[in-house]
């Protein structure tokens, strides 16, 4: 970041961890190894095991037979257990990302932005702008008709995971509300709580 001959720019982009958790869970068995790693690295780079809070958040979304002691899950459960987990951790590293943005000095600031999912899909052509402004880059018309495309397609989502495809993405923000049961909603706020807090979620 302090190379001037880079001149390096960071975007973040966050999305809703309920909406996040119900992507997961649609591709669970593609994502089932990088949630396990996930998962691993924290228990590396936490080797005395997680603060004492994280512990209790860590049951939210896991049963304390997942990691060790205890049971083990069923089967059928073990993808979603993985997952969920999963998420807890990514959810502790944006809060460490959001703490660390907040406290940075001047020069980090002027080269950091955040971009929340969804408000590039509610206003596609403003976020695109404030993007590329950001990065010192002009607009070209054919990269806000692309994005434009991409957001406001007719398709409403995919069965297959990755699929990069046009579709109405501002009904897919709001899929985890139909899909999601009350429990999952209420386990994902609890185990990201304070990262959900920070981003106005």
């Amino acid at each position: 970041l302090r190379e001037p001959g880079l001149n390096l720019r960071v975007v973040q982009l966050f999305r809703d961890p309920r909406a996040v958790h119900n992507s997961r869970l649609k591709a669970r068995q593609a994502l089932l190894r990088e949630s396990i790693q996930v998962l691993r690295s924290r228990h590396r780079a936490e080797p005395r095991g997680p603060p004492r809070h994280q512990q209790q958040q860590q049951q939210l979304l896991l049963p304390p037979g997942l990691l060790g002691g205890g049971r083990a899950p069923q089967p059928q459960h073990r993808a979603e257990f993985f997952l969920g987990g999963a998420l807890e951790v990514i959810c502790q590293a944006w809060l460490r990302d959001l703490l660390l943005a907040r406290r940075a000095p001047a020069w980090l600031r002027r080269r950091y932005t955040q971009l929340r999912y969804e408000d590039l899909v509610r206003e596609p052509r403003a976020q695109l702008r404030r993007l590329l402004r950001f990065a010192g880059l002009s607009v070209p018309p054919a990269l806000e008709a692309f994005v434009l495309n991409m957001t406001r397609g007719a398709a409403y989502s995919s069965d297959r995971p990755f699929l990069i495809s046009a579709r109405d993405a501002r009904e897919a923000i709001h899929a985890w509300r139909e899909r999601l049961s009350r429990q999952q909603v209420r386990q994902v706020e609890a185990a990201c709580s304070e990262a959900m807090s920070l981003l106005a979620y």
